[in-house]
């Protein structure tokens, strides 16, 4: 109940809010978030009908059908499977009230509209999803370079001319390095916090 009445007492709107680290206890989607696994908000926009809290692991969507509405639905999308692409930033008209951010999310689109008194906010949160975007998009080209290096060995291995035996230690033992070589990349460059990068630039 407080948090109904917390809605009420920071003005929201159908056009989105950003909402302050001071006020997101006030937010449904901080309940959500998992600090026992040390997950931490760094962006959270809140209409009346729609929360959408950006965490150094994921994007929670609480997601309403409309502002009368009590039903809410909880949608959480991990960054470490899902990538963000297409991210768009559309400033205000001279008439207009609101801006908006647009993004990919893995398979899902999302168009927010924020009010425009919140833009520089916005151009902060734009920062960070481009910054991770072009993280994913450089780790995806490391991990493809490893992937075509064990290629190249296994065929180098198939086209071995040692006697029977010998080949079959020499693929066990390639095997079993390619697959600590294969889980070490993916550690390095498979991310799954992106803290550093809100902390970078997110000014709130």
């Amino acid at each position: 109940m407080f948090k109904k009445m917390a809605t009420d007492a920071l003005g929201l709107s159908d056009i989105g809010s950003v909402i302050k680290p001071e006020d997101y206890d006030k937010v449904d989607a901080d309940d959500y978030v998992m600090h026992e696994d040390d997950e931490k908000i760094y962006f959270l926009i809140k209409s009346k009908a729609d929360e959408y809290c950006f965490t150094n692991k994921a994007l929670i969507h609480v997601d309403g059908t409309s502002a009368a509405s009590k039903q809410r639905t909880l949608r959480r999308y991990s960054y470490s499977t899902n990538q963000f692409s297409n991210v768009e930033l559309e400033t205000a008209g001279t008439i207009d009230l609101d801006v908006e951010i647009k993004f990919q999310l893995g398979n899902t689109q999302f168009d927010i509209d924020v009010h425009k008194k919140f833009i520089e906010d916005l151009k902060d949160l734009y920062k960070s999803l481009l910054k991770i975007d072009e993280i994913n998009h450089e780790n995806d080209i490391v991990t493809g370079y490893a992937k075509q290096s064990l290629q190249t060995a296994s065929s180098t291995l198939q086209n071995s001319r040692s006697q029977e035996t010998r080949v079959s230690e020499e693929f066990k033992d390639i095997n079993e390095a390619a697959f600590n070589w294969l889980l070490e990349t993916k550690e390095k460059y498979h991310v799954k916090d992106f803290g550093h990068v809100f902390e970078l630039f997110i000014h709130n």
